[in-house]
């Protein structure tokens, strides 16, 4: 693989365990001039584990705005300039949007490394389907959370979420509001030794006594409730003989609880019933 100047790679990097990395994802980082992180802290982990000494920038969302004129100085110098988050794929509830929209507009080429991603990660073992909708992290408020899960709840997909384990009971309580009848997965420590995968249906699931550790990932499943179809040929059938032993109201009610059926449906139904001669 050739390393290109002028080029913003961007890298994915393990999400817990260190040995989940490509190697061409080592290679490009060996051969970066620069690598821009979220935390050199966390970052030099990796690069230590792997013997990689570069220059590293620190690049976060308090500071993204601040860097661009000067990253865009090193790519105008011939560098080669890596991008990586604190652990999975960048730019996936990470920074580095503005970097790359304004690599787009001075016209830098952009090559992703791809990666471990705790979005496929947990995907993958959830037993849901794979037809799904990310978020990111939810709101931290009741009011912005409404606004998010109220469309959101509408949506028949599988949904994937991030969200701090110390908020988690916080969530539960909305989840059990807005998706009832779903499944849910909650993956903790992804990839680590104390990796683990609560399992639950949202209407069984509790609020947990001890407080998890980290960041988790949630995966809910698809809205798998079949809509019934309208047989109006059995449905005529029963409102013949539900009206000749029950009252208008209560023949409407009895059928829509068994057959799942709007009740303006059964009540039109019935009333053209009764208009008939014959009946």
């Amino acid at each position: 693989m050739k390393i290109l100047s002028k080029h913003l790679y961007i890298v994915s990097t393990p999400i817990g365990n260190l040995d989940d990395i490509t190697l061409r994802a080592l290679e490009v980082l060996k051969n970066s001039d620069i690598i821009l992180c979220e935390d050199t802290r966390r970052s030099i982990k990796l690069l230590s584990h792997y013997k990689i000494k570069k220059k590293l920038i620190s690049y976060h969302k308090f500071n993204e705005k601040k860097q661009l004129t000067k990253i865009i100085e090193y790519f105008n110098e011939g560098k080669i300039l890596s991008l990586i988050s604190d652990a999975g794929t960048p730019l996936l509830s990470d920074p580095g949007r503005l970097l790359v929209n304004q690599c787009i507009e001075n016209e830098i080429q952009i090559t992703p490394i791809p990666g471990v991603s705790s979005i496929t990660t947990a995907i993958s073992v959830s037993g849901f389907k794979d037809q799904f909708l990310f978020y990111g992290f939810l709101p931290k408020t009741q009011n912005e959370l409404n606004k998010v899960l109220i469309p959101l709840s509408q949506s028949d997909y599988t949904q994937v979420f991030f969200a701090p384990s110390k908020k988690i009971n916080f969530y539960i309580n909305n989840f059990k509001k807005y998706f009832p009848g779903r499944k849910i997965v909650i993956a903790k420590e992804l990839t680590k030794i104390h990796e683990a995968f609560i399992r639950e249906d949202i209407d069984n699931l509790k609020t947990f006594e001890n407080n998890l550790k980290g960041e988790l990932t949630i995966v809910i499943s698809e809205n798998d409730k079949k809509v019934k179809s309208f047989d109006e040929e059995k449905i005529v059938n029963k409102v013949r003989i539900y009206l000749k032993k029950y009252s208008l109201k209560d023949t409407v009610n009895l059928i829509s609880e068994i057959e799942k059926i709007n009740k303006k449906k059964i009540y039109k139904l019935c009333l053209k019933i009764k208009n008939e001669k014959n009946f």
